[in-house]
């Protein structure tokens, strides 16, 4: 309806999707709630999503202004099935928009954690995916998968990278 005032976002609605879907299966690997013992909760899938998601936002950014476009499209995408999916749980208006903000606070936050943290560290990774005590062994096999995850997406060109061909 208002899609007119909004069209210097992006041109196309699918673009970040391919990336976004990659993200979304690397989140939903059973490690991350196995060996990693994040809670298999809605609260814990987040956590694991937002976290790789703001990896990848901070790996587009070393992009530079190649990889402006994608960031914004990878974000307008999490932003579109974060409000998706509330909807399918029964969020309406009212609360609907308070809510993706706050989504999207959390991924923002994530994103300033893993610019300003040594990349796969244990404080960086308890504050992403934990919020409470986690087990040591748990922690340091999150840690070491966020580190694995980092160094492949610096090793993935920005078009895999667009594509959701993560190395």
């Amino acid at each position: 309806m208002l899609s007119f005032l909004f069209r210097g976002l992006t041109a196309d609605p699918e673009r970040g999707t391919a990336l976004f879907d990659a993200l979304t299966a690397e989140a939903r690997r059973p490690h991350w709630f196995v060996e990693g013992q994040v809670p298999d909760t809605f609260d814990g899938r987040f956590a694991v999503l937002a976290s790789v998601t703001a990896l990848a936002l901070v790996q587009l950014e070393r992009e530079g202004d190649a990889g402006n476009a994608a960031s914004v499209a990878l974000s307008e995408r999490f932003i579109h099935v974060m409000e998706s999916e509330h909807r399918e749980l029964g969020l309406g208006d009212p609360t609907l928009g308070k809510t993706v903000r706050k989504l999207v606070a959390m991924l923002g936050r994530r994103v300033e954690l893993w610019r300003d943290a040594e990349r796969g560290g244990m404080e960086a990774t308890r504050s992403s995916l934990y919020k409470g005590d986690v087990d040591e062994t748990a922690l340091e096999h999150s840690a070491e998968a966020l580190r694995v995850l980092a160094r492949r997406l610096d090793e993935t060109p920005l078009a895999d990278l667009e594509r959701g061909r993560i190395a």
